[in-house]
């Protein structure tokens, strides 16, 4: 299932990580774990935050996903099932008309 996944980074955390050269070899790891078909980073609510689009094919996945996140990065982690232009398509044309 296609999954938007936001990771707001704990300042102090990603602040030790760009002190020590160590963020640019998280996030990459990240990115090869995930392979996402998107990637976004940006300031949100006041802090380093990755927003990524991946294919997450079963709910089991998430410990060995997330737990980066958390370990590493002391994020708030939300995933969110998301559906791109074709999806949408594809659902609306399956209701039944009436």
């Amino acid at each position: 299932m296609r999954t938007l996944l936001r990771a707001r980074l704990d300042t102090h955390t990603a602040n030790e990580a760009v002190r020590n050269g160590t963020m640019g070899a998280a996030m990459r790891d990240v990115l090869e774990q995930l392979r996402p078909e998107a990637a976004y980073f940006t300031c949100m609510d006041g802090g380093r935050t990755c927003i990524l689009v991946f294919d997450m094919r079963e709910s089991s996945e998430m410990p060995a996903l997330l737990e980066r996140f958390f370990l590493d990065m002391e994020a708030e982690v939300e995933l969110h099932p998301v559906m791109n232009a074709d999806d949408l398509r594809e659902g609306l044309e399956a209701l039944p008309r009436g």
